[in-house]
């Protein structure tokens, strides 16, 4: 059973069977939504599992939009490796200077690229699924930001307290990040701000950016809307940005695996599968 108590920021999480205060925790509400269990001292609860962490639209989301990411670096790389050279502006091929080249064979042999060889060809089937996964990670993405706006997913779980928005609570916590620390018992519950500012730049600049930069490569989007293409200085500059904004992305995927597994890959894991966390008393 849980009693409130006359604080609105505390609630009291005790077994169904117990009548003794020692097997009592706290729960500490910062705010709608994120929330902390703090066991107390003398806290003998076993570990169970409890309320949902994750809402559902979350948690499907976030899967779809993962199948999606690594469909598109596969298939992108495969587009890539079909022509490794990069230019700046509207044009750029075989016989213009380059602004940088992969060092990697390539998957055409007219692309002069220094070696010997070429890869086999796999540019159709990989532009195909680009451009399919491309469209799934859109609509997904409309999905979880008309709902997390609704909802208050964003207000509640991404944006950063007014307590931690100090130079001294930053510093900290990359100190701790650089360290290589345990989470706390309450970032099971809520975000650290490292964790708030890295999920609103991803969602609301890159995946924005590279959304932009790839249709900006599309000759029908460009014809209808060629605003796109120009303020970014040309198709070629679109696919020069869409590269580096792609590495980006991949960059924050191997840290947040990295972070995952530091934290506890299993009750991050089961938490984003099923919604549900372990007790604070279980560290997995």
């Amino acid at each position: 059973m849980c009693a409130r108590t006359k604080n609105p920021s505390l609630v009291t999480y005790c077994r169904a069977d117990s009548r003794m205060p020692e097997e009592c925790a706290t729960w500490y509400h910062s705010r709608v939504g994120d929330s902390a269990c703090i066991p107390s001292a003398a806290s003998a609860v076993p570990t169970t599992t409890v309320t949902s962490r994750h809402s559902a639209l979350v948690r499907v989301t976030h899967w779809i939009t993962a199948v999606c990411f690594l469909a598109l670096l596969v298939s992108g790389a495969e587009i890539v490796a079909s022509h490794p050279r990069f230019y700046w502006g509207e044009t750029g091929n075989d016989l213009t200077p380059t602004l940088f080249k992969l060092p990697i064979p390539a998957s055409r042999a007219l692309v002069p690229t220094g070696y010997g060889y070429v890869l086999p060809d796999q540019n159709g089937w990989s532009r195909y699924l680009h451009f399919q996964s491309a469209w799934v990670v859109v609509l997904t993405g409309l999905l979880y930001i008309i709902s997390g706006l609704f909802t208050g997913h964003f207000r509640n779980s991404l944006l950063p307290l007014r307590a931690d928005l100090s130079w001294r609570a930053f510093s900290r916590a990359i100190a701790s990040r650089l360290r290589f620390e345990r989470s706390s018992e309450s970032e099971v519950w809520s975000y650290n701000l490292l964790q708030r500012l890295t999920y609103l730049i991803v969602i609301f600049v890159l995946f924005p950016l590279v959304i932009w930069t790839g249709l900006a490569m599309s000759p029908a989007f460009v014809s209808a809307v060629p605003a796109a293409v120009n303020v970014l200085g040309g198709q070629q500059s679109a696919r020069t940005l869409h590269f580096f904004v792609s590495l980006a992305l991949v960059l924050f995927l191997l840290v947040h695996i990295l972070m995952v597994w530091l934290a506890g890959f299993r009750s991050r894991m089961r938490a984003m599968i099923t919604g549900r966390v372990a007790a604070p008393m279980e560290r997995t």
